[in-house]
């Protein structure tokens, strides 16, 4: 291995941008230690134990660490690693893909385009992934692994009311939900402040939350197709006894649909699990659809969940970072963690590896769809304020929804452009 190395080295010296091959050395004396963090959560400790032997075995001269990190300020743990001045060591570390861009604005993240193109087939992979890993046609973040929200429905609901599941485009979705919307049955609960579901309705529209001109970012809520999102929200919404100020997860929305009155929700799947433990006489009587588009050709525009890989700069094992990842994305162990913890996998060519499990396959189909947050650093803060939020509550009200857009547009133009 050492000596394949070495030559490896000798024959890409002129391209040691793309391979690192000049920080190769140094292996005589042994395997080389590269540490990998990983977020709490993200992958069960089998898949971590297999993919860790398994790498080892195929890679003896790297000995792979795997450190688990919780998502409670992990911020300031990466920013340390990233600016030489941290006390641990990271050669390659799992963000959420929406963090990416302040990463990239704060500095200290190495460049992969050329591996995404020569290496890992970027030109397939999921835009809600790598979109907000790259700036200016430069790609930082690798995607890793992807969750986006489906339609969750009682299926015992839907037959009681002759209600076929599945419906392709808004208006059927829209007049399904109408049926079963009686009594004390709810058709849809829906907060009134769950922000990504408004996200992938104005997507839909051909809206954007904000737009970069001249180097400031605006927010466009008010636009004409913003504001077409919003009104769709609001109409669904409407369906059900969702609270209209509050979240998803006040109350959390899984609690109420087990109690067996709701026939739908928009969540991840994993959320049919806590449904099912709070309610066993819902097991098995759960379905899944993707989340309908304007018209049947497409499914409608979803807010990707997921991560991406990063490689910060001054790692001295950068083409062993690289070998990491390229495992890690690899079909092999897309696979494997797809299958394990039914996450979408981070190509579009790669979604038949959830055939079989309902939910994850769901997914996958809406994850074709899958948009991301602008690309700023200074949307994590802007988050910590959500002016989206109270925005949603004011119009579903009664309030001028063109004012209420206009004052949030205003917030989130002055957060995401001022100075820090």
């Amino acid at each position: 291995m050492k000596i394949r190395f070495l030559a490896a080295c000798t024959a890409l010296a002129a391209a040691t941008a793309l391979t690192g091959c000049s920080q190769l050395a140094g292996s005589a004396d042994g395997p080389q230690k590269v540490t990998l963090w990983l977020m709490k959560g993200s992958a069960s400790e089998d898949f971590i134990t297999k993919f860790t032997s398994s790498f080892e075995q195929e890679h003896p001269d790297i000995d792979l660490e795997i450190k688990i990190q919780e998502w409670t300020g992990i911020g300031e743990k990466v920013n340390a690693v990233l600016a030489g001045k941290s006390k641990e060591s990271a050669d390659v570390i799992e963000v959420g893909n929406t963090q990416v861009a302040q990463y990239i604005e704060t500095g200290g993240l190495s460049e992969v385009t050329l591996e995404g193109l020569r290496v890992w087939g970027s030109k397939d992979w999921l835009k809600g992934l790598s979109d907000p890993g790259s700036i200016n046609g430069a790609q930082y973040g690798v995607p890793w692994y992807a969750a986006n929200r489906v339609v969750i429905y009682n299926k015992d609901l839907f037959d009681d009311a002759g209600v076929k599941p599945g419906p392709k485009t808004r208006q059927e979705w829209i007049s399904a939900t109408q049926k079963l919307d009686k009594g004390s049955q709810q058709g849809i609960y829906l907060a009134g402040q769950n922000w990504y579901v408004l996200a992938g309705f104005i997507w839909d529209e051909g809206g954007e939350l904000a737009v970069e001109t001249g180097g400031q970012w605006v927010g466009t809520l008010g636009d004409d197709k913003g504001l077409a999102g919003m009104e769709f929200y609001k109409q669904l919404q409407a369906l059900g006894d969702g609270p209209k100020d509050a979240d998803e997860e006040t109350p959390p929305q899984a609690q109420v649909f087990a109690r067996g009155q709701v026939a739908q929700i928009i969540g991840t799947p994993s959320q049919a699990a806590e449904i099912e433990a709070a309610n066993p006489a819902l097991k098995g009587k759960l379905g899944f659809f993707p989340i309908p588009g304007k018209t049947a050709e497409k499914p409608g525009a979803v807010f990707t969940g997921g991560s991406d890989l990063i490689i910060p700069d001054k790692t001295p094992h950068r083409a062993r970072a690289v070998e990491v990842i390229t495992a890690l994305i690899s079909e092999k162990w897309q696979t494997e963690l797809a299958r394990t913890m039914s996450y979408v996998p981070n190509k579009t060519t790669l979604a038949h590896l959830v055939e079989g499990n309902d939910g994850a396959a769901t997914m996958a189909v809406g994850a074709a769809q899958g948009r991301a947050t602008p690309p700023t650093g200074r949307w994590a803060e802007l988050e910590g304020k959500n002016p989206i939020k109270p925005y949603m509550t004011a119009v579903l009200t009664g309030q001028d929804p063109k004012q209420a857009a206009k004052t949030a547009s205003d917030t989130i133009s002055k957060v995401l452009s001022s100075d820090r």
